[in-house]
């Protein structure tokens, strides 16, 4: 009776074990990983309907925000998931199990190629900010975007079509859920949606973070003089520098929730976590979806507008989408 009580399937030979982990800490990190998810979800939603109501917020940089948004709500959904097999079992069928990790990895890929987007619009923002306004376009973002999600769907499902295949063959035992990589596919995914990704994004701040001092600088020094009309050149710059900083800080969050999860499971280098530490990793990649809305919340102003209006059905009201947002 003890053996068959910590096995997944009692009824089955072929089952799998039950880590074992006293009660507390199994309903603690339940409660956790539920309030995060519902908090990502909520959140993420209100992102969502905020940037697609207002017209106001339908520019460039909003429509990036969205595809973000996008995803950390999917993320949010996923998490539910992820707390079914906290104990270590799938009581789903193998295919679900594929379809969680194959939705997982779209998700995750397009969060970084949005993410890599959004470095994009700041540096051309902060570096060309006279030619702002030709290279970067409502249509062009909207392009960019949908290529974004499209490559992800096509590049994971070449990435894991042999799991679809073979469902069972990767399953060493009932209650499992895992998928296999070869070595080939390991290094080529760790490079194509770590390395480079997070290469461009850093050096692409970096230059941002240079001509953004810079730029303060010459503004501290030449604010006094100014003309009305170089004033509101001033202010504009202001409002791009805020803008920069603001999805930097988002930008730099990121890469700190997600640089282990990729260090450790990508590399193959998770065999060497404990459980504990493993759920940490696990966690604090699903937490960065939660984050960047209570970031836009404190550093933008539309949103917490936006909020209200949603909260309160404002919303719901004709001719609400042309309210004053910004």
């Amino acid at each position: 009776m003890m053996e068959g009580a910590e096995l997944c399937f009692p009824q089955l030979n072929t089952s799998c074990r039950k880590p074992k982990r006293p009660h507390s800490d199994s309903a603690l990190i339940y409660i956790i990983l539920s309030f995060i998810s519902l908090l990502t979800v909520t959140l993420n939603l209100l992102v969502i309907i905020s940037i697609s109501h207002f017209k106001q917020l339908h520019t460039p940089t909003s429509f990036l925000l969205l595809s973000l948004s996008v995803s950390d709500f999917f993320v949010g959904l996923l998490m539910f998931f992820h707390i079914l097999v906290l104990d270590g079992c799938w009581f789903l069928s193998d295919l679900m199990c594929v379809l969680y990790y194959f939705l997982g990895f779209i998700v995750t890929s397009s969060s970084v190629g949005t993410m890599v987007l959004i470095s994009v619009d700041r540096y051309v923002a902060i570096c060309d900010p006279l030619h702002y306004p030709t290279k970067v376009t409502v249509k062009r973002v909207q392009i960019s975007v949908s290529l974004c999600w499209i490559c992800s769907l096509f590049y994971n499902t070449a990435l894991i079509k042999d799991n679809f295949k073979q469902q069972d063959t990767y399953i060493s035992c009932a209650g499992e859920c895992a998928i296999i990589f070869n070595s080939i596919e390991q290094v080529a995914d760790l490079i194509l949606t770590f390395i480079i990704p997070i290469s461009v994004i850093i050096v692409l701040y970096l230059r941002v973070f240079v001509v953004a001092v810079s730029q303060a600088r010459a503004m501290r020094s030449h604010v006094a003089a100014v003309a009305l009309r170089r004033s509101v050149k001033v202010t504009a710059k202001k409002s791009e520098l805020k803008a920069a900083r603001t999805l930097g800080v988002v930008v730099v969050v990121f890469l700190i929730c997600l640089c282990p999860y990729y260090c450790f499971t990508i590399t193959g280098q998770d065999t060497l976590l404990s459980a504990s530490s493993a759920t940490f990793v696990i966690c604090l990649f699903y937490f960065n979806s939660c984050l960047n809305p209570v970031i836009y919340a404190l550093f933008y102003p539309w949103f917490r507008k936006s909020i209200k209006l949603i909260v309160t059905l404002q919303v719901l009201k004709p001719g609400s989408s042309e309210a004053k947002i910004l």
